[in-house]
């Protein structure tokens, strides 16, 4: 709980350490899902769509929406899982409080880790613009 100078008391949630990904960080819920899918800010390239939504909390949360369409495999899709969760918590602390969820493309399965995790970098810049111009 911190004080902020008005007197009243607020709750704030701990900074989550790099090698945790908290369930209040998670979307967990279909309809959570559904409320990032009809209404949202986008940010694609050729092989990672992330779509956000504001969620009136005070950090973000991330879903995780990897197809078997996108990869049959499911070494390849936890891979994929893997290093956008890693990214996340790299990032969190500089994201606005949006829902995020992350969908692929194919072409993914191209990518080594160095150029998907330069992808997600440029993912979570233009979601913090979009974020502050709105």
């Amino acid at each position: 709980m911190l004080e902020d100078g008005s007197g009243s008391v607020r709750e704030t949630l701990p900074i989550i350490p790099a090698h945790t990904f908290p369930r209040s960080y998670r979307l967990t819920r279909a309809d959570q899902y559904n409320r990032v899918f009809k209404q949202a800010i986008r940010s694609s390239d050729k092989a990672l769509t992330l779509l956000a939504r504001p969620n009136g909390l005070t950090h973000p949360r991330l879903g995780l929406a990897i197809s078997k369409k996108c990869a049959k495999l499911a070494v390849s899709r936890h891979r994929i899982k893997r290093l956008v969760r890693e990214s996340f918590r790299k990032h969190n602390l500089v994201l606005p409080p949006l829902d995020i969820v992350v969908t692929c493309r194919p072409v993914i399965l191209g990518m080594t880790n160095s150029q998907l995790r330069v992808a997600l970098e440029r993912h979570w810049q233009k979601l913090r613009t979009q974020y502050n111009h709105n």
